[in-house]
């Protein structure tokens, strides 16, 4: 026999090393069924020693009961002459005499002429490997059936796995958002979004799901910016393998709010103005100047509402109905907060109308009858406050009549007007006309 040499001495203890450093419990059997190899994670397993174990036919009497010997060697065996890899359920016996449950995958050893010279046997716990199947079935799951999106992110907060829905929640393929920055998809909210993430990448995760603003930039399907409510929970992802935690990343789980988020803040707002409007009404029935409760209607009315209020009434006392073809001239009446141009409180009409270029908004709205909408970038703020960035101009009508108009404003730092603000601002300027109508009337004297 020839001895072995330092090349197959390194090649052994290379293989007895990769054995015993597998997590999984490996025995292996010749073509006669001699247990020829037997890991670490075997003993640990079973309690069996690889000297123990090396050596000894099948598993007879030792790691199976006998009466089950001979269907699990079989079936053990059967795994040379099939291809590909065996899975089976083993009730098997440790070294203290106890059984336990063992999932097992078997496959055939090929010898150096390629027929099967042995099998090989990986096996653990059974309830540890449905565990593990668990963890992948959950895994597959929420990246193809999940009604929420799921990103998995990298430590680098760079999307590496995203789902379906994630990806048609961002406009983008799959593969599109994978490896870029947040900021390239997320036109808004990005820095609250990183933020989050960071925060868990070093605290872990928060205590309960948080609401995040954001607006996804036009995606492939051509739909442009979109603001959207996410319902996001976040949840820090370690290796289990290592003995320190290294973090791998953030898992970024989410849900599409927005319609129940701008309902309840539209709701809230419809509250906050219904309260306004009583408090209003009740503060103007305690005015004995019908102007002066006029001017208290718009007080009211600008909290959460707009930044200027502007009061402009027909010097002729009403706006002619001759479709707009004759001039129409507004004065001045109050404006507010004071100390804003023109304010000052209730004031008796000079007589001089406001400087309105011909097509200024509140000409347009007091010769429609209608209300009208603009921004100040199209070029309409003159005597207008500086900085006014959003006008909603709202007719004053009273009687069949057109009393007037009152312009409501709002810096660049708010949103325009929208259709839920027309309908305030209608009803405030409904109140605010009664008020006048009736000071032209004689109610103040």
């Amino acid at each position: 026999m020839t001895a072995p040499t330092g090349e197959d001495q390194c090649g052994d203890r290379l293989l007895a090393a990769l054995l015993n450093g597998m997590d999984a419990a490996l025995c292996a059997f010749d073509a006669d069924g001699v247990v020829t190899h037997w890991n670490r994670e075997a003993e640990r397993v079973l309690g069996w020693t690889a000297a123990e174990a090396v050596g000894r036919r099948g598993l007879s009497g030792w790691a199976v009961r006998p009466a089950d010997a001979a269907e699990t060697e079989s079936r053990l065996l059967a795994a040379m002459h099939a291809p590909g890899r065996r899975v089976h359920d083993f009730a098997l016996l440790t070294k203290d005499g106890g059984r336990v449950l063992v999932r097992t995958q078997s496959a055939a050893v090929p010898g150096p002429d390629g027929k099967p010279a042995g099998v090989y046997l990986a096996f653990g716990p059974a309830d540890a490997q449905t565990d593990l199947e668990r963890s992948l079935a959950l895994s597959e799951a929420l990246f193809d059936d999940a009604p929420w999106g799921v990103v998995l992110l990298d430590a680098d907060l760079r999307p590496a796995v995203v789902n379906d829905h994630a990806a048609r929640a961002f406009g983008q393929g799959r593969g599109a958002l994978l490896g870029r920055p947040l900021g390239e998809v997320l036109t808004e909210g990005v820095r609250e979004v990183e933020a989050a993430l960071t925060h868990v990448l070093a605290q872990g995760a928060p205590p309960a799901p948080a609401d995040l603003w954001v607006a996804v930039g036009s995606g492939a399907d051509g739909a442009g910016e979109r603001r959207r409510c996410w319902r996001s929970g976040f949840l820090r992802l370690a290796s289990p393998l290592t003995e320190e935690p290294v973090p791998l990343g953030v898992a970024w789980l989410f849900q599409d709010v927005t319609g129940a988020r701008t309902t309840e803040q539209e709701a809230a707002v419809t509250r906050f103005r219904a309260a306004q409007l009583h408090r209003a009404s009740r503060a103007a029935a305690e005015c004995e100047d019908p102007a002066e409760a006029a001017a208290v209607h718009l007080d009211f009315a600008l909290a959460g509402f707009a930044d200027h209020a502007l009061l402009d009434r027909s010097a002729a006392g009403a706006v002619p109905d001759d479709d707009g073809k004759a001039p129409v001239r507004l004065v001045r009446v109050a404006a507010t907060p004071y100390g804003t141009p023109g304010s000052g409180g209730p004031a008796a009409p000079s007589g001089l109308p406001v400087p309105y270029p011909p097509g200024h908004p509140a000409v347009r709205c007091a010769q429609r009858a209608g209300t009208v909408r603009v921004s100040a970038a199209a070029g309409h703020a003159e005597q207008w406050p500086a900085g006014a960035a959003h006008a909603l101009c709202v007719p004053l009508r009273s009687r069949g009549r057109t009393l007037g108009v009152v312009t409501f404003l709002r810096g660049a730092a708010r949103g325009p007007f929208g259709r839920h603000d027309v309908a305030h601002g209608e009803e405030v300027a409904g109140r605010v006309a009664a008020a006048l109508d009736l000071a032209a009337a004689g109610g103040g004297g």
